[in-house]
């Protein structure tokens, strides 16, 4: 698929994400990114930044869902909607169990994972991804259809 067939304007983000984190979004395992600030909907590229959190890899909950699985780092990874964010209320139990406190609870849907990761610097909070590596991207996933 071109980028001449994706709609035109401001219709994708890209997240950058550490591993493991990015692993267990891609398993369809993490439903919910932790976040300092609030997200809007829509579509997202899926960005493994060059960090690694290896104290994370330690967490059976991380560890039972990641097993196996390659931590590709500054790349592009697949692709998610953003179908909801929101805080839980206080006093209330975690929407899911990868939640964490006093964070927005991004939720993430329609998860597609790319079969080759295209390497590229991501940053901190909502960037832009270029025409150049929309096509990169979508070239991989045919059928998708936003």
């Amino acid at each position: 698929m071109s980028t001449v067939t994706l709609p035109a304007g401001d219709w994708i983000r890209g997240i950058s994400i550490r591993q493991p984190w990015t692993t267990a979004i891609l398993t369809g395992a993490k439903t919910i990114e932790n976040r300092p600030r609030p997200w809007r909907t829509g579509w997202v590229l899926l960005h493994a930044s060059q960090q690694i959190e290896r104290p994370a890899l330690r967490l059976p909950l991380v560890a039972r869902t990641i097993r196996g699985r390659e931590l590709v780092t500054g790349a592009v990874v697949g692709v998610a909607r953003i179908t909801d964010c929101h805080q839980d209320p206080e006093g209330s139990p975690p929407c899911t169990e990868w939640a964490q406190a006093d964070a927005w609870h991004v939720a993430l849907a329609d998860v597609q994972e790319l079969a080759l990761p295209v390497p590229v610097g991501g940053q901190l909070g909502p960037w832009k991804p270029t025409p150049d590596l929309l096509e990169q991207v979508f070239q991989q996933l045919p059928g998708f259809r936003p």
